[in-house]
């Protein structure tokens, strides 16, 4: 009876977080959230189609046969006590508008980087630069692409003071894992900070 109830306690003091995984087509979104999660992920991928060639720039990424259509799903414990709740977005122009829904009541958001095509990560930190969402860039480091300093990439992409720019293996889940670590303490740090500001 008493580990019941101690169990019921537990359930009750445990967080939960929704951390999006965002980012430009074909960057990795559905790898990360795939190599961290404990459960069997939940994805919404579709095979490319001719009728896609036409709408979607697949330059730079020509191996890729499919693509996320609504988005992925996953979930990992950091610490006893502690879950994030993971939704890749899909990356593609035509389906930014399922992005408003994904975000409401994020914590925050982890962008991926791929340094051949930085631009295509422009439009996610632009999205959550404008809506307050504390995000951190994850530069994924793919074999055979030129490797570039979190210095650099911050500079290139322009962005706000102290926002943290991470180097990943979206394949690896020690490495996902970090980042997601990081992007919880940035994202605490934050929110922090304005409640400050706020009773100040």
């Amino acid at each position: 009876m008493v580990s019941e109830h101690c169990d019921a306690a537990d359930d009750a003091s445990a967080l939960a977080l929704k951390i999006l995984v965002a980012g430009g087509f074909g960057v990795g979104k559905t790898t990360l959230v795939g190599a961290v999660s404990e459960i069997r992920p939940l994805r919404t991928e579709e095979l490319l189609s001719e009728a896609g060639q036409l709408v979607d720039d697949t330059d730079g990424v020509d191996q890729k046969v499919t693509t996320t259509v609504a988005m992925d799903f996953g979930r990992i414990t950091i610490r006893s006590g502690l879950s994030l709740y993971l939704f890749g977005t899909p990356g593609q122009d035509r389906f930014w508008f399922l992005w408003d829904e994904l975000a409401q009541g994020a914590l925050g958001a982890v962008v991926l980087a791929d340094t051949r095509r930085l631009e295509d990560c422009f439009p996610a930190v632009d999205y959550f630069e404008h809506r307050r969402i504390p995000f951190v860039v994850a530069v994924n480091c793919f074999a055979g692409a030129r490797g570039y300093g979190a210095h650099d990439v911050c500079r290139a992409l322009d962005l706000d003071r102290g926002t943290p720019v991470v180097l990943c293996d979206a394949r690896d889940r020690d490495s996902g894992k970090e980042v997601l670590i990081r992007l919880v303490e940035y994202a605490g740090r934050m929110h922090t900070a304005r409640l400050l500001d706020s009773v100040g």
